[in-house]
C-alpha cells in the first residue's frame, strides 16, 4: 500500500514533520518488549528518543514506521493516529486479497528500487531471486510512464496491464515504482511489430526510429483510452539483471530534461535531448551569463513568432525552403524573418556557428524566462 499520502497528511494536522522508516522486525519486537513487556505481540504505537513512534505493518522482515516528535501530541491525538492505521490495514488486507500474485510480485520490485534510491545508489543489480520471479533474464524495452491524472482518480494495475498487452499483443511486464509512475517493461518483439509496411521502400528502419514509433503509438493511445494527459519516456534494449535499476534513473532523467526544455512535448526520447542534457549541468550564473553574452536584446529579439520561427528552422536542419512550407509563409517572408533576427542580435542562423550559439540560447531563454 502507498503511505506516502497518509505521512503527509499527518504532517499537515500534527504541524511537525512526520517521517517514515524501517526496523528490522526483530528490533521492534525488542523494543515493544522493553516498553510494555507485551511479548510476542507488536505495539501500536511506542516513545522513544522524544519520538513517537507508530508502527503501520510489516514488510517481510522490516517493520515500517511513522515517526513524529512526542511533545505536544496528546493521548487522544495518539489513539486517534493509532485507529486510523489500524483501520487502513485492515482495508489493505481487503485489497491485497484480490490482488493478483503478478502485481504483488511487482510491489516487491517497487520496494527495492526504494530500498536502492534510500542507500544513494546509482547502480545496482536485482537480486536473483526477483529476476527469476518476474522472468527478467531476458532483454527488455523499457518505458517510463507518468499519469498527469489527479489524486483522487485510481489507477487499476490490471486495468493499465491488460490495455497494454492488448496494444502490443504480448506479454508486459508493470512495475508501479512510485505515486503516478510506472515503469513497463515490453519483450523485443515490439520491435517487429508493425515495420513491415514501413520498409515496402528499401529503407532500413533505424533502432532510434522504431523505438520513436513505439513510444508515439503508446503515447497516443494513453491518452486516449486511459486517463488523459500523460509523459512517456522510451530507452535502448537491456537486461534487466544488469541494469535494471541505472536504465530507471535513466529514464527518468530523460523525462526531467524533457519538461523542463520542451515543455509542451509529452513523449521524450534520450537521443533527442543530448544537448539539453550537456548544458543542464552549467551552473545557473554562468546559463545567465551566456544568455547576456549572445542575445544582448533578448526580449526584443525573441518574440512569440521569432521563437516559432527559429525552432522550426531547427528542427528541419536549417532548411530554408522547408522551413517556410512548414511555417506556411513565403521563402522570402522567412528570409526576412532571419535577416531580422540577424540585426537585432548580430547573429545569422544560417551559418554554423551561429546557428549552434541559438540553438543553446534558445533552450536557456525559456528555461530561465519560466523562472
Amino acid at each position: 500500500m502507498e503511505w506516502e499520502p497518509l505521512r503527509q497528511q499527518l504532517e499537515q494536522i500534527f504541524k511537525a514533520p512526520v517521517r517514515l522508516s524501517r526496523w528490522s522486525w526483530e528490533q521492534w519486537l525488542l523494543q515493544v518488549d522493553s516498553d510494555n513487556n507485551d511479548k510476542g505481540t507488536p505495539s501500536k504505537s511506542i516513545i522513544q528518543n522524544g519520538q513517537l513512534l507508530f508502527f503501520v505493518h510489516k514488510e517481510l522482515q522490516d517493520a515500517l514506521l511513522l515517526s513524529v516528535a512526542a511533545e505536544g501530541i496528546t493521548v487522544a491525538e495518539r489513539q486517534l493516529v493509532e485507529l486510523m492505521l489500524e483501520t487502513r490495514k485492515i482495508q489493505d488486507k481487503k485489497n491485497t486479497s484480490s490482488t493478483s500474485e503478478e502485481e504483488r510480485k511487482a510491489s516487491m520490485v517497487r520496494e527495492w528500487f526504494r530500498q536502492q534510491q534510500e542507500m544513494g545508489l546509482v547502480q545496482a543489480e536485482m537480486p536473483d531471486t526477483l529476476v527469476s520471479q518476474l522472468s527478467l533474464y531476458s532483454t527488455k524495452i523499457p518505458l517510463l510512464l507518468y499519469g498527469d491524472y489527479s489524486q483522487s482518480q485510481r489507477v487499476s494495475y490490471q486495468e493499465l496491464k491488460k490495455l497494454l498487452e492488448s496494444f502490443f499483443d504480448t506479454e508486459m511486464i508493470l512495475v508501479p515504482l512510485m505515486d503516478k509512475e510506472w515503469l513497463i517493461l515490453g519483450s523485443e518483439k515490439m520491435l517487429s511489430i508493425d515495420t513491415t509496411d514501413d520498409r515496402d521502400n528499401g529503407d532500413e528502419e533505424s533502432l532510434e526510429d522504431t523505438l520513436a514509433a513505439i513510444g508515439f503509438g503508446l503515447h497516443a493511445m494513453l491518452e486516449n483510452e486511459w486517463v488523459g494527459e500523460c509523459h512517456l519516456a522510451i530507452h535502448y534494449p537491456m537486461m534487466p539483471a544488469k541494469s535494471l535499476y541505472a536504465s530507471v534513473l535513466q529514464l527518468r532523467e530523460t523525462m526531467m530534461l524533457g519538461r523542463t526544455y520542451h515543455v509542451g512535448s509529452n513523449m521524450h526520447l534520450p537521443w533527442m535531448l543530448q544537448l539539453e542534457k550537456l548544458i543542464h549541468l552549467i551552473p545557473e550564473g554562468d546559463k545567465a551569463s551566456f544568455l547576456e553574452r549572445v542575445l544582448k536584446r533578448l526580449d526584443v529579439a525573441l518574440d512569440p513568432e521569432t521563437m516559432t520561427t527559429l525552432e522550426h528552422f531547427f528542427r528541419i536542419d536549417c532548411n530554408v525552403s522547408e522551413t517556410a512550407k512548414k511555417l506556411y509563409i513565403h521563402r522570402n517572408t522567412l528570409l526576412y524573418r532571419l535577416d531580422k533576427f540577424k540585426q537585432e542580435t548580430g547573429l545569422d542562423v544560417r551559418t554554423f556557428n551561429d546557428a549552434v550559439l541559438v540553438k543553446i540560447a534558445l533552450l536557456l531563454y525559456k528555461v530561465t524566462k519560466r523562472k
